[in-house]
């Protein structure tokens, strides 16, 4: 005969599974009536991305700030372990968070709980306020982490994600462990970032908002050193991405860009009291490898710094397998 204890872990569970199957249905419905007004092929990829995300144990929220100016969206662990660290992944500027980590949140959400914002304008999240900066990127997730009852975690940026991973963890102090920094140009001088802009030969905005497949593809080699996935892509498939993925909130994503493109470097950023991993590619082609020694110069004998090999800008699609190993390492200390 089972135990009341016995009982009741059961009833937990199946309600788990209900409130999850329900969960999953409503995002399902929700996405298939708007079938007629946006393209048919992107919208089942983000419905198989959404059950992914569920089956690794994620589940959506939204966290109002600002007086409800401000919406942030985030996947969160669903049933928090209390061995597991917290750990809050930052994606970069070419997608929203599903996009840019599904090749992530498996293998980690085994040693961590996870918790992935949209950042502004990307996905889900976005805002009224007319701040386009990685301050205040940064100061939204911080402020939306607390809301969400989180206190104490590392974080995990990449690429634009970076800039903000790093104001993360300026302004979130003792309640920030580790950090873990993938090619990130926060730290660059102004006369390192427009040398590589001029070595890019195109003006960057065209890339980082595609208009057109041929644009999109460009961004993919200057991002991808290896087999590229994208290369066998149509151009209608590409075109419908575009469509969905890069027009909605395009004024307020050029204006990210410019703010980070085009500003002075901060002469006085600050040196992170946190232990930092810094991780690159040997064959980054939009930061390249002397970004990752100059802003491990900067940070000193608190950072320490591995190369992935025959791997460029885009690691955590290349070389997921190394990222994943390198940062649960680390945030463990292994």
């Amino acid at each position: 005969m089972p135990t009341s204890m016995d009982s009741s872990k059961l009833i937990l569970l199946l309600s788990f599974y209900l409130s999850t199957t329900i969960h999953v249905l409503k995002n399902l419905l929700s996405r298939l009536t708007t079938l007629h007004r946006t393209p048919l092929l992107v919208n089942l990829l983000e419905i198989f991305l959404s059950l992914y995300f569920w089956w690794c144990g994620l589940s959506p929220c939204t966290v109002d700030l600002d007086d409800r100016q401000t919406t942030m969206h985030f996947w969160c662990s669903a049933h928090r372990m209390s061995k597991k660290p917290y750990l809050v992944l930052i994606h970069g500027y070419g997608g929203n968070s599903k996009g840019q980590f599904w090749t992530q949140v498996g293998p980690l959400s085994q040693s961590f709980n996870l918790f992935i914002p949209d950042l502004l304008f990307f996905g889900k999240s976005h805002t009224l306020s007319p701040q386009r900066s990685d301050v205040f990127q940064a100061t939204c997730i911080v402020e939306g982490l607390k809301k969400l009852g989180v206190d104490k975690y590392s974080i995990y940026a990449i690429s634009y994600g970076g800039y903000v991973g790093y104001r993360m963890a300026e302004i979130g102090g003792d309640g920030v462990e580790k950090v873990v920094i993938v090619s990130t140009g926060i730290g660059c001088t102004d006369e390192q970032k427009f040398e590589q802009l001029r070595k890019i030969g195109r003006n960057p905005l065209e890339l980082l908002l595609p208009e057109k497949p041929q644009d999109l593809r460009g961004l993919m080699n200057l991002s991808i050193y290896k087999f590229n996935p994208f290369k066998w892509v149509p151009d209608f498939f590409l075109q419908q991405f575009i469509d969905v993925m890069c027009n909605d909130y395009r004024k307020e994503k050029s204006e990210l860009a410019e703010h980070l493109l085009f500003r002075k470097a901060d002469s006085n950023l600050p040196v992170l009291t946190q232990e930092t991993l810094i991780i690159w590619g040997d064959k980054d082609k939009v930061f390249p490898l002397s970004f990752a020694h100059h802003l491990q110069r900067h940070l000193g004998p608190k950072s320490k710094l591995e190369i992935i090999k025959d791997t460029g800008h885009a690691a955590n699609i290349e070389s997921p397998g190394a990222l994943n190993n390198f940062i649960t390492a680390f945030i463990l200390g292994k």
